[in-house]
């Protein structure tokens, strides 16, 4: 009876294969049709919607909403903000990741929730808590009121609402991937006598340059769309601390759809070229 055993699993193992084979075409299109009405419902009819009631009037209104002073302040704005905390957090971010990965040290775990920390806070929070800081009755207002500093209601206060929601971007990136490298390479060329900074841009750089770059596009694209933190510290001002998605907001809460849809469609298009920056750097980093 013993030797009937290995005669036996195999048919069993084939039919059972042969079951899932046939099973599998149904499940697998069932899956793909339910993500696709998913993501037509909930992302390219929005999207749809917008670029329609942006044109709704004609060219002419279009351009004249994305030229407008106002449009005009709050796209350099947001392209000023952006230049500012991309660079900041790709070092804070690359700074982190070597920190949590390459040494061994005492708080480690606590500091990798304070990197997780602005994903798990409402970004209204946020911008609250540097209100509440640096505000005008916060715990340092007094004393920048009394040297004629301004954060909150001006571009630092949009800057560092901005660095708080986007910092976790680029250092989540690099995390795992630097982890995955180990330190072998980095060890041998310490005994080769490299020293820190040729270590980085000979040895680590390279193997996290795709991961890098990743991470930046995802906090560039962030930094431009965020609205909750920045809609708290900005004070709202037409012209000064308004960026785009301020603006469309108060273009919509002044029924002035088509020029809010315009705006928006300013913010698609930036989003939509990241995607693509995105997109080709996956293709080009698997081939």
């Amino acid at each position: 009876m013993a030797g009937t055993v290995p005669f036996y699993t195999p048919r069993l193992q084939k039919n059972a294969s042969s079951s899932a084979t046939t099973e599998t075409p149904i499940v697998k299109w069932v899956l793909i049709g339910a993500a696709g009405l998913v993501l037509f419902w909930l992302i390219a009819l929005p999207l749809v919607v917008v670029l329609t009631e942006a044109l709704k009037k004609g060219w002419d209104v279009y351009i004249a909403a994305l030229t407008d002073p106002d449009a005009r302040s709050a796209l350099r704005l947001t392209l000023l903000v952006a230049a500012v905390t991309v660079p900041l957090n790709t070092f804070f971010g690359v700074t982190a990741a070597w920190a949590v990965t390459k040494f061994r040290f005492r708080g480690k775990g606590f500091l990798i929730t304070l990197i997780d920390l602005p994903f798990a806070v409402s970004p209204v929070i946020g911008g609250l808590i540097f209100v509440l800081v640096f505000g005008a009755n916060g715990w340092f207002g007094p004393w920048l009121s009394a040297h004629d500093i301004k954060i909150v209601f001006a571009l630092p206060g949009i800057v560092l609402a901005t660095l708080f929601v986007t910092f976790p971007f680029v250092a989540r990136e690099l995390i795992p991937l630097m982890e995955d490298q180990g330190t072998q390479e980095e060890e041998a060329a310490i005994t080769l006598g490299a020293h820190g900074w040729q270590i980085f841009f000979r040895v680590t750089l390279p193997n996290i340059k795709w991961g890098l770059l990743y991470g930046i596009i995802l906090c560039n694209a962030r930094a431009m769309g965020e609205f909750g933190a920045v809609s708290v510290v900005s004070g709202h001002i037409r012209g000064e601390t308004n960026t785009l998605p301020l603006h469309v907001e108060i273009l919509y809460n002044e029924y002035q759809f088509s020029a809010s849809f315009a705006v928006a469609s300013l913010l698609l298009l930036l989003a939509l070229v990241t995607m693509i920056i995105k997109s080709w750097l996956s293709r080009k980093n698997a081939h």
